[in-house]
């Protein structure tokens, strides 16, 4: 079950031309909900009015290598490992969930664009991956919505409290989960094995497709933000921004509350 590709053994009942439209599309629309969002709420405009003030007001110059580097350790501390969390729990939860969904749609795309039946064998690393992605997206999403979250575990809010901004991650759970599902029952021959893969397709869809009223364009937002905030700090003008997460002086001090719980 665990090497065995589910979108090969789809193919039987649906066509790959189909699934591969389908993540195209899912592209496009991710796309275009980003760029919707940038323009709706203007991120663009603010990333860049707000480091044309910065440079206006900064005290010391910042040359190319070292631009380079704050680059570099951007990519690393705030993208790779998550620096912004404080909370280690929740820097945790966000790492499973992150790698595991980058796990979950680069093996989903490969298996479906290369190797989409049963005719050309798929390496078992693929599958395994796969199944690997998603348990870390349930694993990491799940613990993070019911054990991690600020309204549950510092306001007592109940769990299944439900707001719009969690539709990014709730709809990513939801499809993850139902991946699970659809290749495991798939796999036993299950007779309901295409009402999981409806329900995965659903949870997918409304994953990519609500891009503009979710967080999900967070994900290229925040380099940005990490990236000026080290600016920020490098040329003495500290923008209206918190400080970056490498800086742990200004963590602990009293009357000082970590921005993530």
């Amino acid at each position: 079950m665990f090497t065995s590709n589910p979108f090969a053994e789809l193919s039987a009942s649906l066509s790959p031309s189909v699934m591969q439209t389908y993540i195209v599309v899912m592209i496009i629309l991710v796309a275009a909900g980003t760029i919707y969002d940038v323009l709706h709420k203007k991120s663009a405009r603010y990333f860049r009015e707000n480091m044309r003030k910065a440079k206006a007001s900064s005290t010391n110059k910042v040359g190319g290598g070292e631009a380079i580097s704050m680059a570099i350790k951007t990519a690393v501390v705030d993208v790779a490992a998550s620096g912004e969390f404080c909370n280690p729990r929740r820097r945790i939860a966000h790492l499973l969930t992150m790698y595991g969904f980058l796990a979950f749609a680069i093996t989903t795309a490969i298996m479906v664009f290369q190797y989409p039946t049963p005719a050309t064998p798929t390496p078992a690393i693929l599958p395994q991956l796969w199944w690997l992605g998603a348990l870390m997206v349930c694993l990491g999403g799940y613990w993070f919505w019911f054990f991690i979250r600020v309204d549950v575990a510092a306001e007592g809010n109940s769990p299944f409290r439900i707001m719009r901004a969690d539709l990014f991650i709730l709809s990513l759970l939801a499809s993850a989960t139902f991946a699970l599902i659809w290749a495991y029952l798939q796999s036993k021959g299950h007779p309901w094995t295409m009402a999981a893969f409806g329900l995965h397709i659903l949870a997918t869809t409304l994953l990519f497709g609500s891009v503009p009223w979710s967080k999900f364009a967070h994900m290229f937002f925040k380099p940005a933000a990490a990236f000026e905030k080290r600016m920020s700090a490098a040329n003495g003008s500290r923008s209206n921004l918190p400080a970056p997460s490498d800086q742990p002086e200004t963590f602990g001090k009293v009357g000082h509350q970590p921005r993530h719980y």
